[in-house]
């Protein structure tokens, strides 16, 4: 089992003791609020701070608090889970209370904080591996002696060899949303007093250096302006249904006249660059209405940030051209309903052997079926599966994956 390092731990009551703490800890100390992120990078050596500020006793730092004029004040120390089920944030920003529920898991999101989830760290395939898997491949820019550090190093960056920056792309999925809504972050140290800056200027494109937030300031408040008539919504991409990091999240917010023609629009990207990408071809939504053919000329436009780009044809980029617009569609008022594939109870049977008539029962493939190709493999594999014709090695096993039923 993995153990994290030998570290100070402090826990300060107040935001005035967190920032002092920070600051006499200098940049060697981290701020810890849920610990999600941070605790296993800690365990991977990402991270080898000497001290742990945890905000876990500042209770100033949590709740929403709503203002006259229809605003909000978001504690960053508030979690997800919290921020999901909130009335308040899913009548007013539905968009907001989507991207906070589609974060991990309900018991990850019942621990990981709004703050956490906007500074938390970049993703590379090559650099959130434990310590023995990076020392294999001798490390990376990124942490080219094991622990992540935000100065140009001398390794290599795995994704583009001769490249000369670190393409860890971001992996915050509030963070998109937050931006879309024009919302602004308030930063404290003791040093600098407060700040507070829209989410634009939060993060830069940079793997390594990608938050904006000097090491000595915290994160205490997030403020999201009212509405005022504009519809919001987040989708997102990702390898497993659920408790994973975004491959392409959308976060959009639209409003619209009287008239039905759109009055202003932001999109924004996640998970395509180091930071949130916004989308500059909104513009082309201004003044229109949110008909088929206006959705699709932006989706196409708005694809052309994604990387990495294929062929105008290949079916995978129309794909993610079609996922683009659904945020369009959502603010339109329709909601895509995505189709859960049915589960078969009854898997294909095995080819009767030769009888009286000498004829035998026709074979079922499981490529006959409709199903995705997952749902396809459950159904052919799970009672397919014989010890006797498996091709593999432990014959013992359950699965087979459908290798039998092949071999027949």
């Amino acid at each position: 089992m993995m153990r994290c390092p030998p570290f100070k731990y402090v826990a300060p009551k107040s935001i005035a003791e967190a920032a002092s703490a920070l600051a006499d800890h200098g940049p060697k100390a981290m701020v810890l609020a849920g610990g999600t992120d941070i605790v296993p990078n800690l365990k991977r050596r990402q991270f080898a701070p000497e001290a742990l500020i945890s905000l876990r006793n500042v209770r100033e730092l949590r709740g929403v608090t709503l203002g006259s004029d229809g605003a909000a004040a978001i504690g960053p120390c508030s979690t997800l889970a919290d921020l999901a089920l909130d009335a308040s944030i899913a009548k007013s920003w539905p968009g907001l209370s989507r991207a906070v529920g589609s974060v991990a898991s309900p018991l990850i999101r019942a621990t990981a904080t709004l703050g956490g989830n906007l500074c938390v760290d970049t993703r590379c395939n090559y650099y959130n591996q434990n310590f023995e898997w990076r020392q294999s491949i001798s490390f990376c820019m990124k942490a080219p002696s094991g622990t992540a550090i935000t100065e140009p190093g001398h390794a290599t960056c795995w994704v583009a060899p001769s490249s000369s920056r670190c393409w860890a792309v971001s992996s915050t999925d509030s963070g998109p949303m937050l931006m879309a809504l024009g919302a602004t972050v308030t930063l404290e140290s003791k040093a600098r007093g407060k700040r507070e800056i829209p989410m634009t200027a939060l993060y830069r494109d940079d793997g390594m250096d990608y938050i904006k937030r000097a090491p000595d300031e915290i994160v205490t408040a997030v403020r999201v302006p009212a509405p005022k008539g504009a519809k919001s919504t987040y989708w997102k991409l990702r390898r497993r249904g659920s408790f994973d990091f975004p491959v392409l999240s959308v976060a959009a917010s639209v409003r619209f006249a009287k008239s039905g023609e759109v009055e202003d629009a932001h999109v924004v990207l996640g998970a395509v660059t180091s930071c949130p990408l916004e989308v500059q071809e909104t513009a082309l939504l201004l003044g229109k209405k949110l008909t088929d053919d206006a959705i699709a000329e932006f989706a196409e436009k708005a694809s052309a940030h994604a990387r990495p780009r294929r062929p105008q044809g290949n079916p995978r980029r129309r794909q993610g051209v079609a996922r683009r617009s659904r945020p369009a569609r959502h603010a339109r008022g329709e909601l895509p309903w995505l189709r859960k594939p049915s589960r078969q109870t009854a898997s294909p049977s095995r080819p009767a052997r030769s009888g009286a008539s000498g004829s035998a029962a026709p074979r079922r493939s499981p490529s006959s079926t409709r199903l995705p190709w997952k749902s396809r493999w459950r159904s052919a594999s799970a009672a397919a599966h014989s010890p006797s014709r498996c091709v593999r090695r432990d014959s013992s096993a359950r699965w087979c994956w459908g290798s039998c039923s092949r071999k027949g």
